[in-house]
């Protein structure tokens, strides 16, 4: 389902990596080996190439240097740099795992490093160029390395099928951190894009109604200067004036007359389409959200029904874009008509949305309510031959759901979308609120 118009368009890749969290990480990592190394030649008296180890971590030290002198902290790399330090992270712990032992080394663990962070900060291209260099990396070191550091007099000789399932071990784990790395990183980004459209729709709504009614306390303002503005051009009128003053007071009074049907009509607009009340019953909620689709060539039929007094609905901006996102959807895809339905008990309101046309497919209803579905899922949620990204039906799925309702999606003959409140939270629902959106994306799944 795709909403209504909005602006602007989002972009869908927030991947730029901040050149200070790189240089931090590598500092924690850089402490980190020149404290093992340390240990290993002094506290643990083993024989190492201590001058090479400490090159290789000193190469480190002044990559690091020379970007926290040289480039601010609040930089955001593009993809290609970032790899290309990324992939200098990988080459240096390999360089130093060689010096060490290889991949008999326990901390040749550490080579899943870079490859999580390029798995959550990359696009897949340059994802899998650092997965294969760090693969490379660590086949090589699985035969070629000098010597693990052990007691003197003694020598530690792993297996060579226990090398290579060390191998393959690292193999899995590698492509599974950075699977689910990058996949947990995509649908966090998906999810912020599209709750920042949420807020946008709702800012954007409650600055309509808000103009409705700025728009009719402004005709009402301006009525009664306008009105004296009339009466004393017509005295003056009247009055033994100069030829050549009645015709400009003939255009005063012209002007002054079109201003207030000006004013006339943009209040009926404001009471008619978008009532002002703050309260409203629910038959004629559903009416002003239906009217603007009204227009279209496909049937709009209305049923209202239930048991006992009719509930009382406020005039909420994020209800009134919810629902009527729904009807505009089924009215993309109805062959003849659109039933909106509307029932309640002493406990419950529904509002169901049907449409006769082909409904939802299997595919959309296994993952309907998640922004930027993919594939073939996506082809019920536009009409023509654009698919869209379900981020319309995510954004009235929302909005609805923050104010205390329940969704179902199913087919009937044809699609249908029930929404479901307690009586007591609809009709106290407030008009607007748009601050909690961003801190409990939990209840938006």
């Amino acid at each position: 389902m795709e909403p209504r118009p909005i602006a602007p368009m989002f972009g869908r890749e927030g991947r730029n990596l901040r050149i200070e969290t790189l240089t931090q990480l590598r500092w924690l990592a850089l402490f980190g080996q020149l404290f093992t190394v340390l240990a290993i030649a002094f506290g643990f008296k083993f024989d190492i190439p201590l001058r090479w180890c400490l090159t290789v971590i000193g190469a480190s030290v002044v990559l690091n240097v020379f970007i926290e002198l040289y480039y601010p902290k609040t930089l955001r790399l593009q993809e290609r740099p970032a790899m290309s330090l990324l992939a200098f992270d990988i080459l240096q712990l390999s360089t130093l795992l060689f010096l060490v032992g290889g991949l008999d080394n326990p901390f040749f663990i550490l080579l899943l490093a870079p490859v999580t962070i390029a798995a959550v900060s990359l696009r897949p291209r340059q994802i899998v160029a650092i997965v294969l260099l760090a693969l490379a990396c660590a086949g090589f070191l699985s035969i070629y390395h000098w010597p693990l550091p052990w007691f003197p007099g003694a020598a530690l000789e792993l297996p060579l099928l226990y090398r290579f399932g060390v191998s393959i071990a690292f193999l899995v784990a590698t492509a599974f951190i950075c699977t689910y790395a990058a996949q947990v990183a995509h649908e966090a980004r998906n999810l912020s894009l599209a709750l920042t459209a949420t807020e946008l729709v709702l800012e954007r709504e409650n600055h309509l109604s808000r103009l409705d009614g700025l728009a009719a306390a402004a005709a009402h303002e301006l009525g009664t200067p306008l009105a004296t503005i009339t009466v004393v051009s017509k005295e003056l009128r009247r009055a033994k004036l100069p030829e050549e003053f009645t015709e400009d007071i003939d255009l005063l009074n012209e002007q002054a007359q079109r201003c207030r049907d000006i004013l006339g009509r943009i209040t009926s607009l404001a009471s008619e389409e978008h009532p002002q009340l703050d309260h409203i019953k629910l038959r004629h909620w559903i009416e002003n959200v239906v009217a603007p689709f009204r227009r279209r060539l496909v049937a709009i039929e209305i049923d209202v029904q239930g048991e006992g007094d009719e509930p009382v609905v406020a005039n909420n901006p994020a209800l009134a874009y919810g629902i009527g996102n729904f009807v505009d959807n089924a009215l993309d895809f109805a062959l003849t008509k659109v039933v909106v339905t509307a029932s309640w008990t002493s406990e419950k309101v529904k509002i169901r949305i049907s449409d006769d046309g082909p409904g939802f497919s299997n595919e959309i209803l296994t993952q309907i309510g998640e922004p930027y579905l993919k594939g073939k899922a996506n082809r019920r949620l536009k009409a023509g031959n654009v698919a869209g990204m379900g981020l319309g039906i995510f954004i009235s799925k929302t909005l609805l759901e923050r104010t205390g309702a329940k969704l179902h999606f199913a087919n009937l003959g044809g699609a249908v979308v029930d929404v479901v409140w307690s009586r007591q939270q609809l009709e106290s629902s407030p008009k607007f609120s748009l601050s909690p959106l961003s801190s409990a994306p939990d209840r938006l799944s």
